[in-house]
């Protein structure tokens, strides 16, 4: 468990315990069984953790990018979507709208970014903000699930 956890304990966002209970799953046939059961373990736990997890992630385009501190993944998945590359104007927009969801949810607003046009982040950030709290959690959960399974596929051969 401590090998697994070791080699996988940052792919949910500084949520190391999540690799450590996708580990009582094992044994893992393949990497589609290794992305289910870190979902199956987000999914699973009290609505306290998970919402740790989300507010463990940065906020897209955020300070912790300005400031160059996001963890190696985020920084690549964000890279990926040009959020590192924003004009002054877009910038501003992805700040403005961070905090609009931020105090509607109290959450960053979450999405899986890899293979995603900043047109369409700031389109799904327009469209969820009208979300109920409900719905916007389960999406967010979605989101870090599809997260977490782009990184597994990244470290696991097919």
């Amino acid at each position: 468990m401590a090998e697994f956890a070791a080699n996988f304990g940052d792919v949910a966002e500084h949520s190391p315990w999540v690799a450590e209970r996708a580990a009582g799953a094992r044994p893992l046939a393949d990497r589609d069984a290794v992305a289910q059961a870190f979902a199956a373990a987000l999914r699973g736990a009290a609505r306290d953790k998970q919402v740790a997890v989300l507010r463990a992630h940065p906020d897209l385009a955020g300070r912790a990018a300005v400031m160059g501190e996001l963890a190696e993944d985020s920084r690549k998945e964000q890279a990926g979507a040009g959020l590192d590359r924003l004009t002054p104007e877009e910038f501003e927009r992805f700040t403005a709208l961070n905090a609009a969801y931020k105090e509607r949810f109290d959450i960053p607003f979450i999405f899986a970014v890899k293979g995603a046009t900043k047109g369409m982040i700031l389109a799904a950030f327009e469209e969820r903000l009208s979300n109920g709290l409900e719905d916007e959690l389960k999406n967010a959960i979605d989101n870090v699930c599809r997260i977490m399974r782009f990184r597994i596929e990244d470290r696991v051969a097919g």
